[in-house]
């Protein structure tokens, strides 16, 4: 098979798809692998290292997705991308369908056949190629969290760690999957007063169970969540739902009940976000302020840490591409129910549930169109 990446386009997002690492990989099993010119030097990767790891470097990404019949890239097409992308041509990457109704139709109607990182399941139904970008998007969470209390951005002028005879900051997360742990871990280090918001008794056990009495665990209802914002200096929205839009549990009205210069940091903002006043942002202008709250909803966080989330997203996605690579989509999804799981799109179809759902599609179900 030919694989090919690209540079990535979105706003300051500097990742890339595949590693030297990677390519040396795919070329030992007898894989081609075209690179574009400079496409993983914002990670820290030069074109020689890849040309070493047994690469052909390419000008343009046009010529790389013309002779591709992999696309392996880190976040979805923008706009200016989608003429490249023809019928039966694989893209593997995150692709956040239910947030983006457009690129779901254009890759139906292309007939493209794509594979969502973030859908993809393990045969304990975790989801192994998110699950890495979550634990870093998570403790940055905290340190840009951190950051935008500070008086000049707008917020509260807080320091969440204090000082002796002055109260620590209050952070409160929503949602205890991977993000929201991983955030809780980073607030713990900081010594933040932290609260925690779960609707999953096993989880809210597991995680009372990890950080003890560090951590306030609180299950997720309306009054409990009203409660915390009120006290909040730093809201952490962390809630998942695989493929599918994310429930706005912080709403407009809420933002009348918190402190005038809080910050909401909003991880979920890939999948529409948990706060009804969220909207995606962008690092190079990364919040907004409204009712006095300090949103930060930058759609691409672990883009500002290209090296340690490229290594770390690489490592997870190596495996399932491999398959992909080796056995063809087809047999890769027949062999794999966690790796269907990950097909969003096929020859035309909508091969996910909860994509379909959330986009008002026909499901079929992903065994069923690769026959």
């Amino acid at each position: 098979m030919i694989i090919g990446t690209t540079r990535e386009l979105k706003n300051h997002e500097y990742r890339v798809g595949l590693t030297p690492g990677n390519v040396a990989a795919y070329v030992a099993k007898g894989h081609s692998v075209l690179v574009k010119t400079g496409a993983g030097e914002g990670a820290g990767f030069t074109d020689e290292a890849y040309k070493a790891a047994g690469a052909q470097i390419l000008p343009t990404p046009a010529e790389v997705f013309a002779r591709a019949d992999m696309i392996v890239k880190v976040k979805e097409p923008e706009p200016c991308e989608y003429g490249y992308l023809r019928k039966g041509q694989i893209l593997y990457t995150y692709l956040h369908l239910a947030a983006n109704p457009e690129l779901a139709d254009v890759l139906m109607k292309k007939g493209v056949n794509a594979v969502a990182f973030e859908t993809i399941t393990d045969p304990a139904g975790n989801l192994p190629c998110l699950r890495p970008m979550s634990q870093i998007a998570g403790r940055l969470s905290i340190q840009e969290g951190a950051k935008y209390l500070e008086k000049e951005f707008g917020g509260r002028g807080i320091l969440l760690g204090g000082v002796p005879g002055v109260e620590r900051g209050k952070i409160v997360i929503i949602g205890g999957g991977v993000a929201g742990t991983y955030a809780a871990k980073a607030a713990v280090g900081i010594d933040a007063q932290v609260t925690l918001l779960e609707i999953n008794p096993n989880r809210l056990a597991y995680l009372e169970d990890i950080f003890g009495a560090s951590v306030t665990t609180l299950y997720s209802t309306e009054e409990n969540i009203r409660k915390a914002l009120a006290e909040a200096d730093l809201v952490i929205g962390s809630v998942l739902v695989p493929g599918g839009k994310t429930p706005r549990l912080v709403r407009r009205e809420h933002l009348k009940l918190m402190k005038k210069g809080a910050v909401i940091v909003d991880i979920a903002i890939d999948q529409g976000g948990c706060c009804e006043s969220s909207h995606v942002t962008v690092h190079d202008d990364p919040i907004f302020i409204e009712e006095g709250i300090v949103h930060y909803c930058v759609g691409n966080m672990p883009g500002a840490v290209p090296y340690t989330s490229t290594v770390a997203l690489s490592n997870a996605t190596i495996r399932y591409g491999m398959m992909i690579a080796d056995m063809g989509l087809e047999n890769a999804v027949k062999a794999d129910p966690g790796l269907g799981n990950g097909l969003n799109i096929y020859a035309g179809q909508c091969t996910n549930r909860n994509v379909a759902k959330a986009l008002d599609l026909v499901y079929v179900n992903a065994n069923e169109a690769v026959k």
